[in-house]
């Protein structure tokens, strides 16, 4: 189905002509139409399939109309990370820019300066803000925000939030918000915690679910079987073979991400880290460098592995198993984005993530290609996750003499 197809105004196609937006991804064609029609909507669908334009579109459209409130707060959109709050608010500005239409971007980790003129754009009243749930509380606690008269209020990647521990945060934020909101939740999953939470806030909320959870096709996925200790052989092997361009390495603490980014620059890598205790302008810059390519690698933590915007990515590599097979889907999905081009997920298994990384196998029905290790890196584990109790190591580790024991537009007024 095609945009022009969709009640839209005219200068909202205007834009989407101008960015090449024809044709409506499934998300866009199924959540489109009913929030148009002004239902509350739940949608579950994963990154890369195109779920910000989905309620982006409908809901600028509808502000637009010029019946909204133009000095009030008329939507909240609600991201569990600054970055994906940053890449939100990036689309809007992209989709409204033949539009009278204002939006300010509200997350923590900045400083005086910045906390001010978010507190301006708010109490200018900008059409939408885009926050996180932190930070949004901290604006409200001051006085500095009224939700009055939201008539939107949108969250994004709601089950993240949740395992982040904000469920109280948008019970309170919703709280402050006119009983008539409609309210739009998008979540690449669907636990029984954002049912509880769709049947708190929501109102008969139509439900719309697109196929999740599985990595696209055109994804090669593969896998080394080995020790802990050959982890970091492996990679530099993996790079002295072919030169590292565009890489995301995902491991499983800020710790291990310094450590190895460390690592790889000893190793004459061009290489920089991305972690939570970067400072906001630290992190941004590193994110600049690395879609302008001037960074060839980038080690991380989760923070990037959902809902970032980083398009040409040829390899991923999770360093560490991550904790749930949603994870995984989320981090190798950065790579050969809406199923565009090719691409590669190198995942190392160590002898105690066998059982996660089964689990991840019987996820997606089907086992992931075991590339074998290099002989000149020692022996390596067989892979028999079923045979190994928890919380113990397979017998020839010990025996192995080859390890180491150790605010942007103004609005028109």
């Amino acid at each position: 189905m095609r945009f022009d197809e969709i009640n839209f105004e005219d200068s909202l196609l205007d834009g989407l002509y101008a960015m090449n937006f024809q044709e409506m991804t499934p998300v866009q064609e199924m959540s489109i139409p009913a929030i148009l029609e002004g239902k509350d909507v739940i949608a579950c669908a994963q990154t890369g399939t195109g779920k910000t334009a989905a309620y982006v579109l409908p809901v600028i459209n509808e502000l637009s109309k010029g019946t909204y409130p133009e000095d009030a707060i008329n939507v909240v959109i609600m991201a569990p990370t600054r970055e994906l709050a940053q890449q939100i608010d990036q689309q809007i500005e992209g989709f409204s820019y033949y539009l009278p239409i204002s939006a300010v971007a509200v997350y923590g980790g900045t400083d005086g300066i910045a906390y001010a003129q978010q507190e301006r754009g708010m109490q200018m009243g900008a059409d939408i803000v885009i926050a996180t749930p932190g930070r949004l509380i901290s604006h409200m606690n001051m006085g500095s925000v009224d939700l009055s008269q939201v008539s939107f209020f949108i969250l994004d990647e709601a089950d993240r939030m949740l395992d982040m521990g904000f469920y109280e945060d948008i019970i309170q934020i919703y709280k402050k918000l006119p009983k008539d909101c409609q309210i739009i939740m998008f979540s690449a999953t669907m636990p029984p915690k954002i049912r509880t939470l769709a049947e708190n806030i929501m109102k008969n909320p139509q439900e719309i679910e697109i196929a999740i959870s599985k990595p696209p096709e055109s994804i090669i996925q593969t896998a080394y079987i080995c020790y802990e200790a050959q982890k970091m052989r492996i990679l530099e092997k993996h790079f002295k073979e072919s030169n590292p361009k565009r890489v995301i390495i995902f491991s499983s603490s800020k710790q291990k991400v310094k450590d190895l980014a460390l690592a790889l620059k000893r190793k004459n890598i061009n290489v920089e880290a991305m972690h939570s205790d970067l400072e906001q302008s630290n992190r941004e810059q590193v994110m600049k460098d690395f879609r302008n390519g001037h960074i060839d690698v980038l080690v991380a933590t989760d923070v990037v592995s959902r809902g970032i915007d980083i398009n040409d990515i040829s390899i991923v590599i999770n360093y560490d198993i991550p904790r749930d097979p949603d994870d995984y889907v989320h981090r190798i999905g950065r790579t050969a984005r809406g199923s565009e081009g090719r691409g590669l997920a190198i995942t190392l298994v160590s002898e105690k993530e066998q059982n996660d990384f089964k689990a991840i196998e019987t996820f997606l029905g089907k086992e992931i290609y075991k590339i074998p290790v290099d002989p000149s890196l020692g022996v390596s584990p067989d892979y028999n996750p079923k045979h190994r109790q928890k919380g113990k190591h397979f017998d020839k580790r010990r025996h192995n003499p080859h390890l180491p024991g150790h605010i942007r537009k103004r609005k028109v007024k």
